[in-house]
C-alpha cells in the first residue's frame, strides 16, 4: 500500500487527526544519478529530483494534497486557482478525489493544450482570462477573499507546507544535505518552502532558482510569469537567482532527454541549464525536474529532432540509422 505524502511528514504538516486526507499518491519521488551530465559540466555528483513522477506528473502535486485536504477539513464549497497549467491539473485532480468543485482561470492562449486537456478531463471549470498570469491571479484572489472559494495557489500557506517535503526526502535520501539545491523560478513559491524545509531541518545549505530572461515570453510557459509572487520571500530566504535565455534552455532540455533519458518540459530545464552552463559551485548539486515532459507535447514537437523518412528496405534502414548513431 502507497504510503500519502501527509501521512509519511504528518509530524511535519499542519494536520490533526480530524483533518481528512486527500491523497493520489503523491511524493516518494526519484532521485537520480545524472554521471553524463556531471561529466559534461564538470562536477563530481549530480542528482536529479524527478518530480515528474508524481500522480498529474509535477510537484504541485506535493502542496496540492494538503491545501485541498484543509479545504475540505475546513467545509470548503470549492477550490480555485490561477495557472500556467501544472497547478490547474493538480487543483482538479484532488479536487476530483475530495469531491469538491474546481474553478480553473488561466491567462488567454497561454497554457499547454495538454495541460488544458489534463484539467478538462479532471472535470474543472476552466475560464479564460483575457489578460497575464498575473491578471488571472489577481482576480482569483479577489473572488477568494468573498468566500464561497479556498484558493489553492502557492499563496496558500498549506501549499508551501506540502512542498516543502521534496527537501526532506534528499536529504534523507543522500544521508545529508547537498552542496546546493538548484530549481526552476516561476512564482518562487517552490523556493519559499525549500527554505522553509532547510530551516527547520537547521541547514544553511545554499537555493539557486533559475527564471528565465524573458519572463514575459519564454517558450517555458509553466514560468511565463511576469510578476513573481513570492519574490520577497525569494530574496529573504537569500536564494541567488540567475536567468537563462530560452536558447539555453532548450539545450538542458535536449541534453536531459538525450543523454539521461529524462523528458521534462522546457520550464523544468531551467536549473539545469545555468549548471550547465558552470554558474552553479558545488561538488554534490541536486536539481528538481519540476514536470513531465508530456506536459507541452506542442514545445517538444517544434524541438524535437524529426523523423527521417526511408524506404521499407534493411539496408536503407541500416544506413539511416548509421547516420544518426551518436
Amino acid at each position: 500500500m502507497t504510503t500519502s505524502l501527509i501521512e509519511r511528514y504528518r509530524d511535519r504538516l499542519p494536520v490533526s487527526p480530524q483533518t481528512p486526507v486527500v491523497s493520489l499518491g503523491e511524493g516518494s519521488t526519484p532521485l537520480l544519478p545524472a554521471p553524463r551530465l556531471a561529466a559534461s559540466a564538470g562536477i563530481r555528483e549530480l542528482w536529479l529530483k524527478w518530480e515528474a513522477s508524481n500522480p498529474t506528473g509535477s510537484y504541485k502535486d506535493r502542496g496540492m494534497t494538503v491545501a485541498v485536504s484543509k479545504a475540505l477539513e475546513q467545509g470548503a464549497d470549492a477550490v480555485l486557482c490561477a495557472s500556467t497549467g501544472n497547478t490547474a491539473g493538480s487543483a482538479a485532480a484532488y479536487a476530483a478525489r475530495a469531491g469538491l468543485p474546481a474553478l480553473v482561470l488561466t491567462p488567454e492562449g497561454a497554457v499547454s493544450g495538454a495541460k488544458l486537456a489534463q484539467t478538462r478531463m479532471l472535470g474543472a471549470t476552466i475560464l479564460e482570462v483575457q489578460g497575464s498570469f498575473d491578471d488571472a491571479l489577481r482576480a482569483a484572489q479577489e473572488l477568494a477573499e468573498r468566500g464561497a472559494h479556498v484558493l489553492v495557489n502557492s499563496l496558500n500557506a498549506h501549499r508551501r507546507e506540502g512542498q516543502k517535503t521534496a527537501v526532506f526526502e534528499v536529504v534523507e535520501e543522500l544521508g545529508e544535505a547537498p552542496d546546493v539545491f538548484v530549481l526552476p523560478y516561476g512564482g518562487g513559491g517552490n523556493t519559499s518552502s525549500y527554505a522553509q524545509a532547510l530551516s527547520e531541518l537547521g541547514l544553511e545549505t545554499p537555493i539557486v532558482s533559475v527564471e528565465a530572461a524573458d519572463r514575459r515570453e519564454t517558450l517555458a510557459t509553466a514560468i511565463r510569469i511576469g510578476e513573481p509572487v513570492h519574490a520577497a520571500s525569494v530574496r529573504d530566504a537569500g536564494a541567488r537567482v540567475l536567468d537563462v535565455s530560452d536558447d539555453e534552455l532548450v539545450a538542458a532540455w535536449r541534453a536531459l532527454a538525450e543523454e539521461e533519458g529524462l523528458f521534462c518540459e522546457p520550464s523544468s530545464a531551467a536549473g539545469l541549464a545555468a549548471v550547465l552552463r558552470g554558474d552553479v559551485e558545488g561538488d554534490r548539486i541536486v536539481v528538481t525536474i519540476t514536470g513531465h515532459g508530456l506536459k507541452d507535447p506542442a514545445a517538444a514537437e517544434l524541438h524535437a529532432p524529426r523523423p527521417t523518412l526511408v524506404a521499407p528496405d534493411p539496408d536503407a534502414i541500416a544506413s539511416a540509422f548509421a547516420g544518426r548513431k551518436r
